[in-house]
């Protein structure tokens, strides 16, 4: 039977279970403290490097310096502008920008319908678990996993509506696929071996860019998608490895669709 996935729309786009309002704020506190800590090191180090007391620097950069001291022992948290000051006193670049990591956590709303057409195909002797959070060596959430304890092995799924950098998109799909061991509830299964499977929203871009980056996508997922939607769906089929599955999703409802 189909796990219900929580969901609630956001500015036009379906908000997921794993943007829980604890998760994201447990996030944003750690994301915000580590670059300020990152910020306050360099600062400090080059500061040593070229032999500058804190007086100095203070001075240099126009602001007291007790409270240089102060951001410096992580007690006060310097303003952009403040940051600048002692990033061109200390002869040094001041940026900050947003690395890829595991992908936006808001998605829109054809993926919650891929996902319903996906876990009303399933066959009972396969179990799904949405939403799975890993944690090492790659950080992220899994859309659903699918585990089946005769075979031993459990199946990571990411289901994307466009596709934009496939080289991306297949590093953190196979990432995230190999930190399942991380998940809170890898020891109750078993240790099964970990395969993937990707559902893209078919459209004429997304063909389009499937087919510039065929041999790529091929290469990833090599299984033939009827033989993996048969595994899914009926007994004693086994599972064939990764493979690819296009799906067509409009007006609220998807389908799966067979066929490379």
């Amino acid at each position: 039977m189909p796990i219900p996935v929580a969901k609630r729309r956001v500015s036009g786009a379906w908000f997921t279970g794993h943007m829980r309002q604890d998760h994201l704020e447990h996030a944003v506190v750690r994301v915000a403290a580590r670059a300020a800590a990152s910020l306050r090191n360099d600062a400090d180090q080059l500061r040593r490097d070229a032999g500058i007391s804190v007086a100095a620097l203070a001075r240099a950069a126009g602001i007291d310096v007790s409270y240089l001291y102060k951001i410096l022992a992580g007690t006060a948290e310097p303003s952009d502008e403040t940051r600048a000051r002692l990033a061109i006193a200390l002869g040094a670049d001041l940026s900050v920008r947003l690395y890829p990591n595991t992908g936006p956590l808001v998605r829109d709303r054809h993926q919650g319908s891929i996902l319903e057409a996906l876990l009303a195909l399933h066959h009972p002797r396969w179990k799904p678990f949405t939403e799975l959070r890993v944690l090492r060596p790659s950080r992220g959430w899994i859309d659903v996993a699918f585990h089946e304890p005769g075979e031993g092995v459990i199946v990571a799924t990411e289901i994307q509506s466009e596709l934009h950098r496939i080289e991306q998109l297949i590093r953190w799909s196979a990432e995230k696929a190999a930190s399942l061991p991380s998940w809170e509830g890898w020891d109750r299964l078993g240790r099964p071996r970990v395969s993937q499977l990707l559902v893209v929203r078919r459209t004429r871009a997304t063909r389009a860019v499937a087919a510039d980056f065929a041999q790529q996508l091929r290469v990833a997922y090599p299984a033939h998608p009827d033989d993996a939607m048969a595994a899914l769906s009926t007994p004693g089929a086994t599972w064939p490895g990764p493979a690819l599955v296009w799906a067509e999703a409009q007006s609220g409802r998807a389908r799966l669709l067979p066929g490379r």
